[in-house]
């Protein structure tokens, strides 16, 4: 199971110039985010806007993620204010899967920030929410809040980043990227033995649990004779010719 811990920013104290504030669009973003990372059958365990980066580690720590990606947007120091731009993302130099996650979602980003060249994926030892976490870790400064064209492009934007993280997300865990589609309830239909709810759409893929004929279940999308499933709350993939409705 593609397991996410997803962290959008709590500091409400960061005001945009443009009017909001940080943890305001950044859970506007990770709410959106959302229906996509479901619909390619990831896992979504999200923070809570009254946590503290400190509980955010803390409950990322206590689960077993298979990435941890934290959402923010940024601020120029006091002698630059308003005059930075870009988006940087942010891993941990001595992990191999949050360095290649962090590039991922760069190449993903400079596809829809104006200026590509103001995107760029930095280690860093010091940011908690990465060199603290157990999981691979990575935390995305989306843009510039004190920057009225920053500020501008992310309010503006936010439906586009959701997609475009959420990519990134799905081609990490090797899942393909798809649209969200409206759920619907399903039933196993076997003449015999059980359903295999596997990792990927897959036969090699790794089986996650085992449906018996009749068993419910809710279809939240559909990939090339596979269905994403969520059964007993487990995510994952279920062949078609088994679910009927």
């Amino acid at each position: 199971m593609s397991l996410l811990y997803l962290s959008p920013s709590t500091q409400e104290f960061n005001p945009y110039v443009t009017g909001g504030n940080e943890e305001q669009y950044m859970n506007l973003i990770a709410d959106q985010m959302e229906p996509y990372l479901r619909a390619s059958g990831i896992t979504v365990v999200r923070n809570h806007p009254d946590m503290t980066a400190a509980q955010c580690i803390q409950a990322s720590n206590e689960g077993t993620y298979d990435l941890h990606l934290a959402l923010h947007s940024n601020a120029a120091p006091e002698f630059l204010s308003g005059t930075l731009q870009g988006s940087i993302v942010y891993y941990y130099p001595g992990s191999v899967d949050g360095k290649q996650f962090a590039e991922l979602a760069a190449a993903g980003l400079r596809e829809i920030y104006p200026d590509p060249n103001l995107v760029s994926a930095e280690p860093t030892t010091t940011i908690g929410e990465v060199a603290k976490v157990r999981a691979p870790a990575v935390l995305i400064e989306l843009a510039y809040h004190d920057n009225t064209q920053d500020a501008i492009w992310l309010q503006t934007h936010t439906g586009k980043i959701a997609r475009n993280v959420s990519a990134s997300v799905a081609t990490f865990f090797e899942l393909p990227v798809l649209t969200p589609q409206p759920a619907r309830e399903g039933t196993v239909d076997l003449n015999w033995g059980s359903l295999n709810i596997r990792e990927r759409p897959s036969t090699s893929s790794a089986i996650l649990a085992r449906a018996y004929d009749g068993a419910e279940l809710t279809v939240w999308n559909a990939y090339e004779g596979w269905y994403v499933v969520e059964f007993a709350g487990i995510m994952g993939f279920a062949r078609q010719l088994y679910v009927s409705f």
